[in-house]
Formats: structure tokens, C-alpha cells, sequence
């Protein structure tokens, strides 16, 4: 093997390699897995899928673009796949194969996202949530995010807005809790402090398990009031709710609760069914176009040598009959350098077409041995 990126997730670990000899190089991740969870191999072989070539490329751009995923369009594992290549490449683990086969896979996840709607949303609420605000105000690029909680929900939530958003601050009656969520990227504040922030953000998505309103009309009211006019998000995902329903009626505040998430992420859902085809056709657009690629970059080094083979029995020809050239005036000599020059194009253009096309297979491998022995290169 020369070159691996290991995929970890919450449903898959993944080992994505560069090998000469495919069983040989099954052996041996086979072991290194052994090795790892402490498994017999006839144990584990059970449980490992396998795929090589074009179907590992498939899987891999598949996987990327949310079609794997227990929830199908999912965001995270986007990122998921680049930090995967990026820790790779800081321990020296790929190279230029490698490089290129992530490279296409991410652009292959940003195209479906892009060009589909299967990412519209998701299943789980803290994440519909954020989509859900999103989708609301446009974008969160840019918007300042107030997260009221620091349970699970307030973190998947966090987790969500923190690429987008410019800022985000943590808000939570425990303020130790709202410190170890926001870590060194967010801000956090106490309870205390909610009508104060509040007045700078853009949106609030609350989380928390309290019993009593954690926010009153009476305080969005006077938070309203110092906003110039500037609109507020609210978004309740609370179970009871933490938002006071008449907050609703305020004049610039729209208010989102769980009964509108649960019809934006039906909507998503029908959505992002009917968009996996497209996005499976993208996919398999994008594994054609990498293979070509691939197969072209495997000639590439063969048919630079053959071309600049070509040109150097040109030029070595022309200097050799350099008396006679001489002899002629400009035009002329230049016409017959000219004509040299397209009849060696000419004798290497089938055999550079023919060894990109049959590159990287067994027939391409015996062309490529016949042209280095036929021109001597």
C-alpha cells in the first residue's frame, strides 16, 4: 500500500488505499483491523465490505454526497470525508493519487448539495433547526447566533451554525456548561444575560429542559424595542416549549416552533427522496470524469517522453541537414522545419490516443511496454 485515509464516523470506519496488488493489500488492512478491535479474521471478514477500482471510486463520491448516510443528504459527512483527508495528508499518509481522488470527491459533495435539494434537511432537530433558520433568513453567513441550552440538542445545533455563522454565543443558566460548549471558537454568557444578547443576534434557537418560559413577550418586547427595527428568528425546539407563544405577535419577531419543524423537515424529507436520483446521476457523471482523468494522468509521463522523443529527432535532423537549410532562404527553411515538425505529430498522434484510452489496463500496460521498446524511450 502507498498511500491510505482512514474515514471514521458515527456509523463507519472506512480505509480508503492506493495498492499494487489488491489481495495482498486486503491481507493487510484485514490484519491492521484485527489488530485494532482485537478480532480473529474470520471473524471480522464477515463484516467488511469491499470494493476496488471504480467501485471504490463510486463508493467514495457516493458516500461524500450524502448517499450512504444513514440520513440521506446529510452535512456532515462532508466535512467528515475532508478533515479525514486533511489528517491524512498532515501524517504523510497520500499522495498524488490520493490528493486527486479526495479533491473530486469533495467538489462531487458540494456539487449535489448545490445542484440537488437531498440536503435541504435532516431527521434529527437540532439540525433540521438550524436548516430550518437558515432557510428562513436566506443564510446564516455572516449572522450572529444566540444558543440558549448546552444539552445535546443546544450542542448539535452549535455544531451546525458554527461554519456559517460569524458569531456564536452560548447562553445557559449553568455558565460552566455554556464555557466547555463554546470552547475557544464561541462566546458564552449566564442566563442573566439572555435580553442583553439578544439585542445583537440575528437569531435565537433554543434548547433548554426548563420548566417556566425561559423567554417572555414581555422581554422580546423590550429586547424589540432597542433594535431599531432590526427583524429577530426565534426558533423554539424545546420540549415544553421555552419561547412564550404570544412572542409571535410582536411586530419584527417571527417565531418557529416545533410544530414548523415538524412540517419543514416532512417537506425536507419528500424533498431529499426525490432528489437522490439526480444526485445518483451526478455521481456517476463524476466517477466517468475521474476515471478519464485518471486514465489520461497514468499516460501522461509515456506520452510526454513519446512527443519529446519526436521533437528531439526533429531538432537533431534539422541540425544534421543544417548546410542545406542554410541554402535556402528564411521562408523555405522554415517551411520544411514546419513540415518536419507535422509529420512527427502526425506518426505519434495514434499511439498517444490510443495509450491514454487503454491506460491503466492490462492492454495499455503491453502498449506501453511495445512504445517504450518501438522508440526506444
Amino acid at each position: 500500500m502507498n498511500e491510505a485515509v482512514i474515514v471514521s464516523t458515527c456509523n463507519r470506519t472506512e480505509v480508503v488505499v492506493t495498492a499494487e496488488k489488491f489481495h495482498g493489500a486486503f491481507d493487510e488492512l484485514r490484519d491492521f483491523l484485527c489488530d485494532l478491535t482485537f478480532l480473529p479474521p474470520e471473524q471480522l471478514s464477515d463484516h467488511l465490505f469491499v470494493a476496488h477500482d471504480a467501485d471504490a471510486v463510486r463508493h467514495l463520491f457516493s458516500v461524500t454526497a450524502g448517499l450512504d448516510s444513514v440520513v440521506v443528504g446529510e452535512h456532515e459527512i462532508l466535512g467528515q470525508v475532508r478533515r479525514a483527508w486533511e489528517a491524512a495528508a498532515a501524517h504523510g499518509c497520500v499522495g498524488p493519487e490520493l490528493n486527486l481522488l479526495f479533491r473530486h470527491a469533495v467538489e462531487v459533495g458540494k456539487r449535489v448539495r448545490t445542484e440537488t435539494s437531498i440536503s435541504r434537511s435532516v431527521t434529527s432537530v437540532s439540525h433540521a433547526a438550524a436548516i430550518m433558520a437558515a432557510d428562513a433568513l436566506g443564510t446564516l453567513t455572516g449572522r450572529s447566533v444566540a444558543v440558549v441550552g448546552a444539552g445535546s440538542m443546544a450542542r448539535g445545533v452549535v455544531d451546525f451554525v458554527a461554519e456559517d455563522a460569524a458569531r456564536v454565543v452560548i447562553v445557559n443558566r449553568t455558565a460552566e456548561r455554556a464555557r466547555a460548549l463554546a470552547g475557544d471558537d464561541h462566546e458564552f454568557a449566564p442566563l442573566e444575560s439572555l435580553t442583553a444578547e439578544l439585542a445583537h443576534a440575528d437569531v435565537v434557537l433554543s434548547a433548554t429542559s426548563a420548566q417556566e418560559w425561559v423567554l417572555t413577550v414581555d422581554q422580546v418586547a423590550e429586547v424589540m424595542n432597542s433594535r431599531a427595527g432590526r427583524p429577530l428568528l426565534v426558533v423554539d425546539i424545546a420540549m415544553p416549549r421555552d419561547v412564550e407563544p404570544a412572542v409571535a405577535m410582536l411586530d419584527g419577531v417571527t417565531l418557529l416552533d416545533m410544530d414548523a419543524l415538524g412540517a419543514f423537515v416532512s417537506k425536507g424529507r419528500r424533498s431529499r427522496d426525490a432528489a437522490a436520483p439526480a444526485a445518483r446521476r451526478i455521481v456517476e457523471i463524476e466517477v466517468e470524469r475521474y476515471l478519464d482523468a485518471a486514465q489520461a494522468r497514468r499516460a501522461a509521463p509515456l506520452v510526454a517522453e513519446l512527443h519529446a522523443r519526436a521533437a528531439d529527432l526533429v531538432s537533431s535532423e534539422l541540425a544534421r541537414r543544417s548546410s542545406l537549410l542554410d541554402a535556402m532562404d528564411d521562408h523555405d527553411a522554415a517551411v520544411v522545419a514546419e513540415i518536419a515538425r507535422a509529420v512527427a505529430a502526425k506518426l505519434v498522434h495514434t499511439p498517444t490516443t490510443v495509450l491514454k484510452a487503454e491506460a491503466g489496463t492490462p492492454r495499455g500496460d503491453r502498449l506501453a511496454i511495445s512504445a517504450r521498446e518501438l522508440f526506444d524511450l
